[in-house]
C-alpha cells in the first residue's frame, strides 16, 4: 500500500511531536513530506535529519539560509501554505491565528485536514465553512472530544437526521467540586495542576475555568452542524469517555480510551482506516468506575459565556477567544485573580456588536477588538 504523505504544520509543538511518534510507529503507512516551525530552528533541523522531508518551512526569513545549509537537498521556504503542495494529509498543530492560512489552503486544495488549530473554526468558522464544500476537502478533528464524536457518528446512517444530541465530556479540571467563593483565592500553581492531561499553560488554565470546554462547544457546532441546544457538557473526572452521541432512537454511542493524544492523531492520519498500533488501550481489569456529573455553571461561568458567544455567532466567538487569551495571560503573569478571567471576558463581549466576517481580515479585526476590549477592562 502506498504510504500517505503527511505534512506537519507546527512540528515542534505537542501535537507535532506526537504526530512524529505515530509516524515512527507506522513507517509502512506514513511518510513525513513537510515540516514547519515558527522559531524552533534547531528542533526542525533535528526532525528533518531523521524524517527526510521534501520541504521545511520556517517562520523567520532570517533563519532560512541557516536551515537550508544544514539540510542539503531539502527545500526551505517561509510560506506556511507551501506544506500543502507535498501532502495528502496536513496536520495543523499551529497555535493561534497563524494556523488559519494552512487550514484554508488545505481545504481549498481539496485535501484532508487533521485539525488541532482551534482558531480555525472557533473564530473563523464563517470563513472556513464554505471551503468544506470543495471536492475532496475533509476535516478530521484531532481534539480528543471531537475525534470521539467523529468516531461515534460513524455508527449513523444519516447523522443529519438521526443525531439527538452531542455530549462533550470534561474532566472538571483541578477545581472540580470547588465553590465560587473558594475559587477567589486560587493560585497559578493550583490552576496549572491538571489531574489527567499534560498541556501547555494557557489551555490548562482554560480547563480550570471550563472555557476550554466552552470553546469546544463552539467547535462542535461548527464541525458537525448540531444546534447549540443539542450540545451538552458533562463532567467526567476519569477522562476515559471522551464524548458521546445520543441518537433519536435513544441509543447513546460513546468512545472510550485512556488519555493519549496519539490516538486521535493516528485516527486522523489513517482516515478512513484505523491504524494497527493501539494507543490508550484500556485495561478493563483495572477500570473500576466511570463517574458523571453536571458542571457547576455558577462557579465556572466561562462555559455559559462561550455558549452565548456561539449563539450570537458572527465575530462574537473571535472576541470571546481573544479576550480570554488576554485575561489568561494576565492571570499567568500574576496581574489578576483567577476569578477575574470570566468577568473580563464578559465585559469585552458586552461591549462588542457581532457582525458576519467576510474574509480572514474581518476575523483578525475581531480578534484585535477582543484584545483591545479586554485590555481596557483590565486597565480599569
Amino acid at each position: 500500500m502506498t504510504r500517505s504523505r503527511v505534512a506537519i504544520a507546527g512540528s515542534s509543538g505537542s501535537i507535532g511531536t506526537q504526530t512524529i511518534d505515530v509516524v515512527r510507529a507506522n513507517p509502512d503507512a506514513f511518510a513525513v513530506t513537510a515540516l514547519s516551525v515558527g522559531s524552533s530552528v534547531e528542533t526542525v533541523i533535528e526532525q528533518a535529519r531523521e524524517l527526510r522531508p521534501e520541504l521545511v518551512v520556517v517562520g523567520n526569513p532570517a533563519d532560512r539560509d541557516r536551515v537550508a545549509s544544514a539540510l542539503p537537498g531539502v527545500t526551505v521556504t517561509c510560506d506556511l501554505t507551501d506544506v500543502v503542495d507535498v501532502a495528502d494529509v496536513v496536520v495543523n498543530g499551529v497555535v493561534g491565528f497563524a494556523g488559519l492560512p494552512v487550514t484554508m489552503e488545505t481545504l481549498r486544495r481539496g485535501k484532508t485536514l487533521a485539525l488541532a488549530n482551534k482558531e480555525s473554526l472557533i473564530a473563523a468558522g464563517p470563513v472556513v465553512q464554505p471551503l468544506r464544500a470543495v471536492p475532496g476537502a475533509e476535516i478530521i478533528p484531532v481534539d480528543s472530544e471531537h475525534c470521539a464524536v467523529h468516531q461515534c457518528l460513524r455508527s449513523s446512517f444519516d447523522a443529519g437526521r438521526e443525531v439527538g444530541r452531542i455530549v462533550l465530556t470534561a474532566s472538571g479540571g483541578p477545581f472540580r467540586g470547588r465553590s465560587a467563593e473558594s475559587l477567589r483565592s486560587v493560585t497559578r500553581d493550583e490552576a496549572l495542576a491538571h489531574p489527567t492531561w499534560k498541556m501547555g499553560p494557557k489551555i490548562t488554565v482554560d480547563s480550570s475555568t471550563l472555557m476550554n470546554k466552552g470553546l469546544e462547544v463552539i467547535e462542535a457546532h461548527e464541525l458537525f452542524g448540531v444546534p447549540y441546544g443539542s450540545i451538552d457538557v458533562v463532567v467526567h473526572p476519569q477522562s476515559v469517555v471522551h464524548s458521546m452521541v445520543e441518537f433519536t432512537d435513544g441509543s447513546t454511542v460513546a468512545q472510550l480510551s485512556m488519555p493519549d493524544m496519539r490516538l486521535p492523531i493516528g485516527y486522523a492520519l489513517g482516515w478512513p482506516r484505523r491504524i494497527p498500533v493501539p494507543y490508550g488501550r484500556i485495561d478493563w481489569s483495572q477500570l473500576s468506575r466511570l463517574d458523571f456529573e453536571p458542571p457547576d455553571r455558577a462557579a465556572f461561568p466561562c462555559l455559559d459565556l462561550a455558549y452565548g458567544a456561539g449563539k450570537a455567532g458572527g465575530t462574537a466567538p473571535a472576541v470571546l477567544s481573544a479576550a480570554n487569551e488576554v485575561a489568561v495571560e494576565a492571570f499567568l503573569a500574576g496581574r489578576i485573580d483567577w476569578s477575574r478571567i470570566a468577568g473580563t471576558v464578559e465585559a469585552a463581549l458586552a461591549s462588542h456588536t457581532p457582525t458576519v466576517p467576510r474574509d480572514p481580515d474581518d476575523v483578525l479585526a475581531a480578534d484585535a477588538e477582543g484584545r483591545r476590549l479586554a485590555a481596557e477592562v483590565l486597565s480599569r
